[in-house]
C-alpha cells in the first residue's frame, strides 16, 4: 500500500497460501477477473469487507513460492529481497473480490491498462493451472457505528468498496462514490437499500478528481464512518474534507493504493 494510509496491517496465521489459476476472464473494458483455487485455501480465513493480501505473481518460468516468508513484515520483506531474482515472484497488493468456501475459489479483480505493470499483464494472459501464492493481510475497514457511511474510491478500490457494501448491516445508510474509466466497468454490488451508489465515469482529468468533486457535493453527518481508498490524492482529499465536516479522525479509514506520478 502507498504511504498515505492509516490501515492497520495484520498478519494472518495462514502464512503463504499456495493455489492455482482456475480461470481468467475479461469482465469489462478495464477489469480482468482471475479465479484461483486449490486444497491449500482450506487454511484461508475469510473475513469479508475489504480483506486484502500480498499476491505473489510469477515473473518467469522458474518462480518459486515454497520459500516465501510467512509474514510480510519488515523481517519478512528483508528475507524476500534476498531470494534469487531468477526464482523470486513479484509481490503486489490485492483485495478479495469474492470467496466461495464450499468450492475453495477466490476471485481477484485486476485493473488492466494495456501492457503496463506486472500483475495486470499476467492476469490477462495467464492460463489455467498456473501456480500462484498469497499472504493474507487482514481487513482494513474499521466500522464506527454512526448515522451514515461514506465510501469513496477509483477503480483500484472497487473490490474493496463492493465487499464493504456486501457485508454492511442491511439497515446501513449512506453513499458510495466509485470512479471508473469506462461506463461498462460498473459492476453489480450488493448494497443495503438505504445506500446511494454513485458510479462516475472519468472523462479525462486526473484519476480520482471526479470522485472527490462528487464527494464534496454531498452532505455528511459528523457521526459518519468514512472509507476512502484509491489514488493517494483522492484518499487524502476525502479524509481532509470529512474532517472539515466535523467527522472525527478515528472515524476515517483511508489508504492511497497508488500514486499518480507528478509531472513537471
Amino acid at each position: 500500500m502507498a504511504s498515505a494510509s492509516n490501515v492497520v496491517v495484520t498478519h494472518a496465521e495462514s502464512g503463504v497460501v499456495q493455489a492455482e489459476v482456475i480461470r481468467s476472464e475479461r469482465i469489462s473494458p478495464s477489469f480482468v477477473r482471475v479465479t484461483i483455487g486449490g486444497d491449500d485455501l482450506a487454511r484461508f480465513h475469510y473475513r469479508g469487507f475489504d480483506q486484502w493480501f500480498r499476491l505473489a505473481v510469477p515473473t518467469g518460468d522458474g518462480a518459486r513460492f515454497d520459500n516465501l516468508p510467512a509474514k510480510y513484515d519488515l523481517g519478512g520483506y528483508l528475507r524476500y529481497t534476498t531470494l534469487p531474482k531468477t526464482t523470486r515472484p513479484a509481490i503486489r497488493n490485492y483485495t478479495v473480490r469474492d470467496f466461495r468456501a464450499a468450492t475453495r475459489e477466490l476471485d481477484i479483480d485486476f485493473v488492466v491498462h494495456g501492457d503496463e505493470g506486472i500483475a495486470a499483464p499476467w492476469a490477462r494472459t495467464v492460463n489455467p493451472g498456473a501456480g500462484v501464492a498469497f499472504i493474507d493481510q487482514g481487513v482494513g475497514w474499521k466500522s464506527v457505528v454512526g448515522d451514515e457511511y461514506l465510501l469513496a474510491t477509483d477503480e483500484t478500490g472497487l473490490p474493496a468498496v463492493a465487499g464493504i457494501l456486501r457485508d454492511l448491516p442491511r439497515d446501513a445508510t449512506g453513499h458510495a462514490v466509485i470512479e471508473i474509466p469506462h461506463p461498462a466497468d460498473a459492476q453489480p454490488v450488493d448494497a443495503p437499500d438505504g445506500f446511494a451508489v454513485h458510479w462516475v465515469t472519468r472523462a479525462g482529468g486526473r484519476p480520482g478528481e471526479l470522485a472527490l468533486d462528487t464527494v464534496r457535493a454531498l452532505s455528511l453527518s459528523p457521526d459518519a464512518s468514512v472509507f476512502a481508498v484509491g489514488e493517494a490524492q483522492l484518499a487524502t482529499g476525502v479524509r481532509r474534507w470529512a474532517i472539515h465536516q466535523g467527522v472525527p479522525k478515528r472515524n476515517v479509514v483511508f489508504c492511497g493504493y497508488w500514486r499518480l506520478p507528478e509531472t513537471r
